[in-house]
Order: structure tokens, then sequence, then C-alpha cells
């Protein structure tokens, strides 16, 4: 039951297919992937890491993150990918929580305080793989974790999502069963983080015997992007709903690339009607809307581009589609009965997709997880034929780019400086990345929103901090204390009064 199984398939069948490429440059074959995940397997057996220690991956997009992932699972380890956009003070606290055996970093002078830091392009690295061994992947259980992907709740401290083997064999089948076909001959581009949704989209690619592509650039640019895409026939890739704006804006993308272009999987936040009738008109029937979440990764509900013919209710395109196959989803009432159509309700789902619970924190666990159904804490409603369609995040949760940012996190950062009396996060619409931070804050006299741009900077990840700040007297609260993010958000609709600060566009 090893996901790693899935190259051990694919390298005996496509032993000389490229499996991974740097750009337009072959890095390994399946038989190369299989051997050097094999040697890393071993590598880390001969280091001492036990079965089931836990392997932090903290870097960006590189060609030898796949081999990482496989020679961990072929270890009998559990890979724990973080975003490469952490600050080190957050990916201190999960090396902490994970109990972590091993770190692989390309930002090791950062990370230099861990003292099981093995830096990528380090003699290190290589001297785990310097010994040949057989691909025999360690025995594992169906439910012996895999992958833990670490996120957060209302809480703001992270929870580590422990996806099983059973969840990553779950979530590979159903894209298979769902999407579009794949072949040997397709490839999946990666220009989102392999630590969230691109990484776990690799799977049915090394499945199929596909070539996984690495831009040179480690991340998303419109411009590298059309030029891969010219490249590499049947193409695909993951994308949040910015980098399919940006995308479409690209003035390179020209008949070539779009004719090269299998699907684009987009997910990781909600997009506008509007913006994915452009692509449509641009790209035709190549964009696959999908929804899912940390706990339930990838595959939770889709919409084919089938289902957007002229012929089909206007309002299943601003919908998130049906349940995928293997995944059962119901809109649930606060007494937990199902909801009429088209009444709003939690989303609440069931499946082998949905995570085995939060590591070590039962009492999230038993929260999120509720006689066999996960508690997704988004609202929607299902229409009589089964179209879902979210409403509204029950967590405030920030999405800016298809990263989660939740204000909390970003509270605490501000409170911990001492002109900071009072502070409430909450975010507000960008045509660009989708949303943006805006804080208001109580403070003493003499605090500027450039010092607190500063010591943002020192105290979590660039991406999170507040693009806009607003000085107010006093914070709008409840009877009771609650502060009111509903006013908060009348206030800052009204813009009045006007903003006091607002970081620069291109920061």
């Amino acid at each position: 039951m090893n996901i790693a199984e899935l190259l051990a398939q694919s390298a005996r069948t496509f032993d000389q297919r490229p499996a991974v490429s740097l750009g337009g440059a072959i890095f390994c074959t399946y038989g190369a992937l299989r051997d050097r995940a094999a040697a890393l397997a071993a590598g880390l057996r001969a280091r001492g890491v036990p079965k089931g220690g836990r392997v932090v991956i903290y870097m960006g997009n590189r060609a030898e993150y796949i081999e990482m992932l496989f020679g961990i699972w072929a270890a009998g380890c559990v890979a724990v990918p973080v975003n490469a956009k952490l600050h080190p003070n957050e990916v201190d606290y999960v090396l902490a929580n994970c109990g972590a055996a091993l770190l692989f970093t390309d930002n090791a002078e950062e990370m230099a305080g861990f003292d099981k830091t093995v830096a990528v392009e380090s003699p290190a690295y290589a001297a785990l793989m310097d010994e040949p061994a057989p691909f025999r992947p360690a025995q594992a259980a169906p439910e012996d974790p895999a992958w833990i992907f670490y996120t957060s709740g209302t809480t703001g401290r992270p929870k580590g999502a422990v996806l099983s083997h059973r969840n990553l064999w779950a979530m590979t089948l159903s894209f298979l069963a769902d999407i579009c076909p794949l072949t040997e001959g397709s490839a999946a581009l990666h220009p989102a983080p392999l630590s969230h949704a691109a990484g776990l989209f690799a799977l049915p690619f090394v499945r199929r015997g596909a070539v996984n592509v690495i831009p040179e650039s480690g991340g998303f640019d419109p411009d590298e992007l059309v030029q891969l895409l010219r490249r590499f026939p049947h193409s695909s890739f993951f994308a949040a709903p910015t980098m399919l704006n940006r995308l479409t804006a690209c003035s390179g993308l020209d008949d070539t690339a779009i004719a090269n272009l299998d699907l684009i999987f987009c997910g990781g936040a909600p997009i506008y009607v509007e913006d994915l009738r452009r692509a449509q008109d641009l790209l035709g029937s190549r964009i696959w809307i999908g929804y899912g979440q940390g706990e339930a990764p990838c595959t939770i509900s889709y919409l084919p581009p089938h289902m957007l013919e002229p012929d089909m209710p206007e309002s299943w395109l601003g919908s998130v589609g049906i349940a995928r196959s293997g995944v059962t989803v119901r809109v649930v009432d606060d007494t937990g009965t199902d909801c009429d159509p088209d009444m709003p309700g939690e989303v609440i789902v069931s499946g082998d997709v949905v995570m085995a619970g939060y590591w070590n924190n039962p009492e999230a666990t038993a929260s999120a997880l509720r006689e066999g159904w996960l508690s997704t804490g988004d609202i929607g409603s299902l229409d009589a034929q089964g179209v879902l369609t979210l409403k509204d995040r029950s967590k405030d949760v920030i999405i800016s780019g298809g990263s989660n940012i939740y204000p909390r996190e970003v509270e605490e950062a501000l409170l911990r400086h001492p002109g900071v009396i009072e502070t409430n996060v909450i975010g507000r619409t960008d045509p660009d990345w989708g949303e943006e931070v805006v804080a208001f804050v109580v403070a003493q006299d003499g605090v500027t929103a450039e010092d607190l741009d500063r010591f943002c900077l020192d105290q979590i990840a660039r991406f999170k901090r507040p693009k806009s700040y607003r000085f107010v007297p006093a914070l709008p609260k409840s009877s009771y204390g609650k502060i009111l993010k509903t006013e908060l958000r009348r206030m800052l609709a009204e813009s009045e009064p006007p903003l006091e600060w607002t970081l620069p566009k291109a920061t």
C-alpha cells in the first residue's frame, strides 16, 4: 500500500521515459528517478532516520523535490513539505511539532540552528545517495502516515493534517477517474509550490509515466510558462486563480502554447465568474475547477468543462461542481440534518481521501472528524442536481494568490510590537491576488505603519504581512467583548477615515 509503488510501477514500464525535467532539459528518466529514490531511502536508513520518522522539506520547487518525496516514502518515513515562503521561525514550530528527524532545505544558512539540516546542494545530500540500492519500498499499512500537511485554523496555530498512504492512493485514483486522460506522453508543469497541491498533483502523472516539469525559475512566471507550453505537448498544471488571470493576460500566450495545453486544474481559492468567463473565451474547454482542503487533498468536488456548456444552468458557472469519485458531499444545518436543495449550510465530506486526523492534536481532530465526516468549516449549498456552490468561509481565512493567510497569526505578530494595544485583521478583495490583508490597529502615539511593516518582516512570512493599515481609536466590539469583523468590513467599505498607509503593489 506504500504510495512509493506508484514510482515502482511506472519505472518498470517506462524506464527510459523522462520523469523530471528542469525547464526544457531532462533531469532524470523514470529508471534514474527510481534509482535515486532507492539510494536516498537507503541513505536515510543509514543516517538513522527511523521508519515513520518525519522528514521536513523546506525549499522552493527544484528538480530534486520529487526524488525526495519518493525516497522518503520508500524508506517508510513521512514527508512534511512546508511552504518555502514561511519565515524560519514558523518552520521551527513545524520542526518541533512534528518531531522532525531530518530537514531538507535550500535555505541552510537560516536553518543552521536545527542540527539535522541537510542542504540540497551540499556534499551531505550527495552522500545520502552514494550507495546504489534496490528499490524496495518499506511495507506500509493503509492508515500509516505518508504526508503531513500543515494548515491553520481559527486558533492561528498550524495544525498538521495527517495524510495516510490510503489518502494519497484515493486522491490519485480519483484524479485518474475524473480528470482528462493522461498517458506517458503527458506533461505536468509545476509553476505552483510543490509543498502544496502541485506536489500532490504530480502523483497521477507519475503513475502514468508522464514527465514532471520544474520551471528553471522555481516558480510562476507567465512568460516562462508560455515557453514551457510551447516545448511540451499535452501539458497540464495546477494554478490558483491569480495565476490563471496572469497567464491569460500574458501577451506572449499564442495559439501554439494554447494548442499544447490539455488542462489547467484551478483551485486553492474561489475564482470569480467573470475571470472564469474571460479565461474560457481565450483557452476554451481546458479549465477544470477543483475544490479540496489540506484535510481532503484536492479532492472534494470538481467542475469539468462539459458542465459549462451553453445549455447548462447559469448558476453552475459560479459553483465548484459535483462530488469527486470516491467522495460523498453533504450540506448540513447546525443539527447535522441535510439541508434542502439550494439552502446554505456547512459542507461535510466523507471518503478514503479524508485525512486520518491532526498530528498530536486530538482535540482538533475530534472537532473536525465527526462520525466519519470531515467538517470543512465552509458554507455552501447543493442544488437538486448535486452541484455544490460555496457561499462563504466560516473561518476567516484570507486567501491571497492561492495561499492561506490566517488573521490570528498576523494579529499575534503585530501584538508582539510594544506599541500595539489591539489589532484585528480582515481580508479585502484585490483584483490581482484575490484578497489582501488589512490590519486595524489601536496603537500608542508615535507608532507608524512603516514601523509595523518592518516588525512583521522579522516575525512572519513576507506574503502574510498586511498590505494596508488603518489606525483607529478603538475596535468595534459586541456587548461581551467580541471584536465585530462585520463592522470592520463596513468601515473598510465606507473608507472613512481613509487608510493611513498602503504598501506599494510591487512588494
